[in-house]
């Protein structure tokens, strides 16, 4: 890893385990999840943002707004990057990722759409995911990477198996994120998306997993003391610096 990605401060020190940071609950992850963010938006207020979607990481970035509202954040000039996006969808589906983005975070933080670099897979898709690896190394890369962990180590839809540098690319989504995604979907899951490949995310500056709830114990624990491998995705951000998991008590098995 390159000197300077080294992280410091709050975040995970150089080539360690990532540092946790336990919540009772799932109130008190939002608010310390939050502050984290916060921090990193402070220090750098054009930071390059990667943000992920799904349930985990939408009290977070409610928190975020509760900040903003109240005068204590300004994240105008943050520059947010998509994670990742669901193939086949119909025109201006209220489902697609792009839209759930504006909902729950661009859209509460005031942050104009001409500042946010798509994953527009609408036409050629490997032309549109060329494109954004190529607006993500102009922008020098990320600074910070919010990330959830999904139901098989996956990171954004990085499935298992899922090398460190796997490009950003189209994938074929496993039954696991199938089934959690049903909870969407209903039975109309779409099988195919792109999404940011895992060399971007392996050389974000700093990276924080969001995980919540139970439902997330053994995953959690095989992501934190597993051997590090491509069929455990998260797993391999163990073999870098800068890394910190906020997580409840349920989902750290406390």
């Amino acid at each position: 890893m390159r000197a300077d990605l080294v992280s410091r401060g709050i975040f995970g020190a150089a080539m360690s385990d990532p540092l946790i940071v336990e919540a009772a609950d799932a109130a008190e992850l939002a608010r310390k999840s939050a502050r984290l963010i916060a921090g990193v938006i402070r220090e750098q207020p054009r930071a390059a943002l990667l943000l992920a979607t799904g349930n985990s990481p939408l009290a977070t970035y409610e928190e975020l707004a509760g900040l903003q509202r109240r005068g204590e954040l300004d994240s105008s000039q943050v520059r947010p990057f998509q994670l990742d996006e669901y193939l086949d969808l119909r025109p201006a589906d209220p489902r697609s990722l792009a839209g759930w983005m504006r909902r729950s975070f661009t859209g509460p933080l005031g942050i104009a759409d001409d500042r946010v670099t798509w994953l527009d897979v609408s036409g050629d898709v490997a032309a549109g995911c060329a494109a954004y690896a190529q607006a993500v190394r102009d922008a020098g890369g990320f600074d910070l990477a919010v990330l959830g962990l999904g139901p098989n180590g996956h990171l954004g839809f990085n499935e298992p198996p899922s090398a460190a540098d796997a490009p950003t690319r189209e994938v074929e989504l496993t039954p696991e994120s199938l089934r959690s995604n049903a909870v969407y979907w209903g039975d109309d899951v779409p099988r195919r998306a792109a999404t940011a490949g895992m060399d971007l995310i392996m050389q974000a500056r700093r990276v924080l997993v969001i995980v919540s709830g139970a439902h997330k114990q053994a995953i959690l624990t095989r992501m934190l003391e597993g051997e590090p491998s491509p069929d455990c995705p998260a797993s391999l951000l163990r073999l870098r610096d800068g890394v910190t998991v906020a997580a409840d008590r349920s989902a750290l098995g406390r």
